[in-house]
């Protein structure tokens, strides 16, 4: 399993990132959940954070394989064209491009047990 954090500059109003949201949450979410077990997605959390910059959308997704990010990204089904408009839309990211969004690399972990050095210190 691994994780993909994301942070996105927020280009429309929160308003339209709630909409979407809702989407999600409600006439659409039959869709999602499909899509995020098509692809093994375990845990897809979204925060917003207001910065001095404006509002960015922080995002952790755990999934069971990451070779499935490159079918999410080449899919062009109904639901995921939706999705991933949107996503380009509210981020100025592509998900065609960057399935994972702008690229990071983890520099700290703590488990709750012990810190864990990141491939970063190596």
């Amino acid at each position: 399993m691994s994780y993909a954090v994301r942070a996105f500059p927020l280009r429309r109003p929160v308003g339209e990132l709630m909409e979407f949201v809702a989407a999600l949450r409600g006439h659409r979410r039959a869709e999602a959940e499909a899509a995020y077990q098509r692809y093994g997605v375990l845990l897809d959390t979204w925060h917003i954070q207001h910065t001095p910059f404006g509002p960015w959308v922080l995002v952790v997704t755990r999934v069971e394989d990451c070779a499935k990010v490159e079918e999410y990204a080449a899919s062009s089904d109904e639901f995921e064209v939706w999705f991933k408009s949107t996503v380009h839309a509210l981020s100025g990211t592509d998900p065609n491009k960057a399935p994972f969004g702008p690229p990071t690399t983890e520099v700290f972990t703590w488990t709750g047990v012990t810190i864990v050095g990141s491939e970063a210190e190596k």
